[in-house]
């Protein structure tokens, strides 16, 4: 590869076709860097980086981490992991196997080549809380044994495995507790409220509550997300867990109201039985981003639903 100038750099997106890591790889071409993009497309698609191919300096391949990759990079971005319950339940074992040896490989990886690192966490650590707003000192109140564990559970054991990388062999790295977002490029059967509110109000559905719709979500547009993982790579000596998202709480009934209205659908609301372990109110405290990286979520719920429903449109 060629390297665009002296201050690119070369960086691997492992989960790199999926809907996060392929606005990330764009956002990454976009400042002028190297990108490989790894994926084992269970969740990703060609579709999502079919726009990326005019870029002489993108590279991708078929590669699931919980196999060794060999690659000289100066940054990795660990996003590889099913993400919604809907996948990520569906082969319990292999998420895990996910989580702890792909996790496992890239920090193998990124010890030998001297990669700075990055490891997408999530929300979930946080499991259902007892403690509102989430701040990263938080524990968590998660279920070992649940359906949810095996990513719940996953997730926490990469970042024990990140810590212990950088305790222990001195690797620079990140790690992002990522809260619930949304935006173009998710799958229409990924199973997460946005996307599914949204196929449901365009397919002229009912919206699928589970329990009373009362529960909390805070959603953070993708390109602010993207964004503040990427000031978190730059940040010097951030080698601790730092949450992204939207602040602003929302309850998901009234998220279901607001899909129906701006898509003009005709959907009525249906309440099914709350699932196991399903969080009662989730919302970041994001102080630590704002402090250290001046992290600024300030895309509205309004304006980032528009371009996602924009987006469903051209795909149902």
């Amino acid at each position: 590869m060629i390297r665009m100038s002296p201050m690119s750099k070369s960086i691997l997106v492992t989960g790199g076709a999926g809907f996060i890591g392929s606005h990330l790889c764009q956002y990454l071409l976009e400042q002028g860097h190297e990108v490989i993009c790894v994926d084992n497309f269970f969740t990703g698609t060609k579709n999502n980086i079919i726009p990326l191919m005019d870029y002489k300096t993108f590279e991708w391949m078929r590669h699931d981490i919980i196999n060794p990759l060999t690659c000289e990079v100066d940054e990795i971005y660990n996003l590889a992991c099913p993400a919604s319950p809907v996948h990520y339940q569906y082969n319990a074992i292999k998420t895990v196997k996910t989580n702890v040896i792909g996790t496992l490989n890239m920090l193998g990886l990124a010890k030998r080549v001297k990669a700075k690192f990055l490891q997408a966490s999530t929300s979930e650590v946080y499991g259902d809380p007892l403690e509102h707003p989430q701040k990263e000192s938080y524990w968590g109140n998660v279920n070992p044994i649940g359906y949810r564990s095996c990513y719940d559970e996953g997730k926490r054991v990469a970042e024990t495995l990140a810590v212990d990388y950088h305790r222990t062999n001195q690797v620079d790295i990140r790690i992002v507790r990522i809260f619930n977002t949304y935006g173009p490029r998710m799958l229409k059967d990924d199973g997460r409220v946005v996307s599914n509110f949204i196929v449901q109000a365009l397919e002229g559905r009912d919206i699928t509550i589970y329990g009373d719709g009362k529960q909390t979500r805070s959603f953070c547009f993708v390109d602010d997300l993207v964004k503040g993982m990427v000031s978190t790579m730059n940040c010097e000596n951030l080698n601790t867990p730092v949450n992204l998202g939207n602040p602003n709480e929302f309850t998901i009934l009234d998220l279901a109201y607001k899909v129906i209205q701006m898509t003009g659908s005709q959907s009525k609301i249906a309440y099914n039985p709350l699932p196991e372990d399903d969080p009662v109110r989730r919302q970041p405290d994001i102080s630590l981003a704002r402090s250290k990286i001046d992290f600024n979520p300030n895309t509205e719920l309004e304006k980032g639903l528009e371009k996602t429903i924009q987006y469903f449109r051209t795909v149902i």
